[in-house]
């Protein structure tokens, strides 16, 4: 159900769920002051209560209201990405329900660079907390109308078309010593560098959502290879021979997966270089891909 912006505000303040736009992927929102909210986005998404929440704001003076310690590298962060796919990891408050923050000491925090949503938050003077919109471990929405495929066309959703980049936002734990990367995104390793004097580095935490083994999963299983000759012979199945331009992958990743499992594929096979693997530009759609494969060759 495609609905405005007075209609998902009166939703959201009735403590009931509504899918909202961003510049990353679609996320099923509730307000973050009520349990109940909090509570029907992990039922309906039939998510455990382990994997957390990411709280989205509008402005860097609304996150400030939710963390102890909002420091340094915390602002020039946001004050370098925000709106944009950034995720920030402070250490919460009293203000923070541990729902959002599966019982952990931190909360990650994002402004997402989509004028419906902030217009939401802003009309409602709210945070949101906002995981993808689709099922647990499920391929996650880059249109409203992969939102009604995954819940029915009676659940609301703010229509803002199509989403920029197509996978979600990095997530990175911030300190006063150094800035760690849980989750890649188009945000990279080395656009972080460039702003921060301060060490960057890649490793996983349980403070972050999507860190899994497996995520982000279509309806029917996914190869992934670098033998071109493989590839080639593979009969029945939806083949994709990556881009060499990931951000073009990035936006049609979920889109592929979606539209392959539609049709009568066995399965899907995804062809891409090893020498991605090297690339910062990459790591956020290949730790996708990785979470998303069922073999590979």
């Amino acid at each position: 159900m495609l609905i405005d912006i007075e209609k998902a505000s009166e939703i959201l303040l009735s403590n009931s769920p509504v899918a909202i736009p961003t510049e990353t992927v679609y996320g099923m929102a509730g307000v973050i002051n009520n349990e109940d909210a909090l509570k029907s986005i992990f039922q309906i998404k039939e998510r455990p209560f382990f994997d957390p929440l990411i709280v989205h704001v509008n402005s860097i003076e609304m996150a400030k209201r939710y963390t102890s310690n909002w420091n340094d590298t915390a602002q020039k962060l946001a004050e370098n990405f925000w709106p944009g796919p950034l995720t920030i990891i402070l250490d919460k408050n009293d203000e923070v329900s541990s729902l959002i923050t599966a019982g952990l000491d931190r909360v990650g925090l994002r402004m997402p660079d989509h004028a419906l949503t902030l217009e939401l938050i802003e009309k409602i003077q709210i945070p949101l907390a906002a995981p993808s919109a689709n099922k647990f471990k499920k391929t996650s929405p880059t249109q409203a109308s992969h939102v009604e495929d995954e819940f029915g066309v009676s659940f609301p959703v703010l229509d803002g078309g199509k989403t920029q980049f197509g996978i979600e936002s990095t997530v990175v734990g911030v300190f006063d010593e150094k800035v760690e990367i849980y989750r890649p995104g188009v945000i990279t390793r080395n656009d972080l560098e460039e702003i921060l004097d301060i060490p960057v580095e890649h490793t996983i935490s349980p403070v972050a959502p999507g860190q899994l083994k497996h995520h982000y999963m279509p309806q029917i299983p996914i190869t992934i290879t670098t033998n071109e000759n493989e590839f080639n012979q593979v009969e029945n199945l939806y083949k994709w021979k990556l881009e060499d331009d990931a951000a073009f992958v990035a936006r049609e990743l979920y889109a592929r997966f979606r539209e392959a499992s539609k049709k009568s594929f066995h399965g899907i096979i995804i062809l891409y270089k090893e020498e991605f693997k090297e690339d910062e530009n990459w790591k956020g759609v290949l730790n996708r891909l990785f979470k998303a494969k069922t073999y590979e060759i």
